[in-house]
């Protein structure tokens, strides 16, 4: 069966049509992202803005025609940590559905870690037990288990996005700020540190995580072959935060086309991840392409697996 599944992330809106085979093997035909950054302002002022809205249903539009022109009928639509966190996200659901047609669901934390846990592990066969970081521009979710079977899980409100705004005011960031986003992150992190991880992988998803591996790889264009997989030590992630903690945004950008869109609040994300790592004991990471709209496409899967 074909699949459509759209992310609305608080930086990200994502994009995912892909091929599922009989065994539930995802066989990816169009992957797009675009960063819109629906979640602007939203930890301040809990609400979604109207152009932030705009531009959102103007990504909808043009993934709308791509899904149409690959044969597949209707789409899995979900919204995560700023859709959610918004006073009026049933105001912005119902203007999805008016102007789109699709229909918004609203993942809650412990949804969004559970349905990443199994879309990270469904691109990693041969690793059975792992540890999921998904460090999004609103929040971070952290889970422990099989792709079959999840430990623990925890969704935290700290992502890219929400901790530039929150701490890391000026460009680049003053070493005050660093310090106190240091301590946030730290803080907010203990929810996970009796987690089960011991003999697990750490597997990063999300822009974050794909971002770094560029910068490591000295990849100027995205390319998912030579990020998905990628292993990168403690030491690579604490020196290219170190480094990006260092340059402004506009220097960030120049780095890689993977900065568009995410270069004033790449260093906040390597700041979580960089954290995590130390809290939970891990000197190395996955990077995984794979994430919640993986797990959703499973989940359709599941649904429609009886009647083929």
């Amino acid at each position: 069966m074909k699949v459509a599944v759209i992310d609305i992330g608080t930086n990200t809106v994502l994009l995912l049509v892909a091929h599922i085979d009989p065994a539930g093997a995802i066989i990816p035909i169009v992957y797009e992202q675009r960063v819109p950054r629906l979640g602007r302002g939203v930890d301040e002022r809990k609400k979604l803005a109207a152009d932030s809205m705009d531009r959102v249903i103007s990504v909808l539009f043009e993934y709308k025609s791509i899904i149409e022109e690959h044969g597949v009928r209707g789409a899995v639509v979900c919204g995560t940590s700023a859709v959610r966190d918004a006073a009026n996200r049933r105001e912005f659901a119902d203007r999805v559905r008016r102007d789109t047609g699709f229909e918004l669901e609203i993942l809650s934390g412990e949804e969004e870690a559970l349905l990443t846990h199994r879309g990270a592990m469904s691109g990693l066969p041969a690793i059975h037990q792992g540890t999921v970081l998904d460090i999004g521009g609103g929040s971070t979710e952290i889970s422990t288990g099989t792709e079959m079977q999840l430990t623990r899980r925890v969704s935290l409100d700290i992502g890219s996005v929400r901790l530039t705004e929150r701490l890391l005011k000026h460009d680049p960031p003053l070493q005050a700020e660093i310090d106190a986003a240091t301590v946030l992150v730290h803080d907010a992190c203990r929810a996970a540190s009796s987690f089960p991880t011991a003999g697990s992988t750490l597997v990063a998803v999300a822009g974050t995580a794909t971002s770094l591996a560029m910068l490591a790889l000295h990849c100027k264009t995205f390319s998912m072959e030579h990020v998905a997989g990628t292993r990168l030590s403690f030491s690579q992630i604490d020196e290219l935060f170190r480094m990006l903690s260092g340059m402004p945004s506009s220097g960030i950008r120049t780095l890689s086309d993977a900065m568009e869109g995410r270069s004033d609040v790449v260093t906040a994300g390597a700041l979580i991840l960089r954290e995590v790592m130390m809290l939970l004991r891990f000197d190395q990471v996955v990077v995984s392409e794979r994430g919640v709209r993986y797990g959703l496409a499973i989940r359709a899967w599941e649904k429609e697996r009886p009647r083929l």
